[in-house]
């Protein structure tokens, strides 16, 4: 979609909320030179995930039958 400062200037706030749902990029055309518009790509909150190397990977048998009294001391 291309138009003029104005007429996104008139439609602003219905421009952006049609530009969020829709994906599309918006080219502003003012003196010659080109501005686009470009919504952020939705991401899923699994991408954001950071990963962790001190986490524990194993399975729940493995967790619930580890013998944790080697690595427990009781804070006196």
């Amino acid at each position: 979609m291309t138009m003029t400062p104005t007429d996104f200037r008139k439609n602003l706030f219905n421009i952006l909320d049609k530009l969020l749902e829709s994906g599309e990029v918006l080219e502003i055309n003012r003196n010659g030179q080109i501005f686009k518009l470009i919504p952020p790509k939705k991401q899923s909150k699994f991408d954001k995930l950071l990963w962790r190397d001190n986490v524990y990977n194993g399975t729940n048998d493995e967790l619930i039958n580890n013998n944790w009294g080697d690595l427990w001391k009781p804070f006196i």
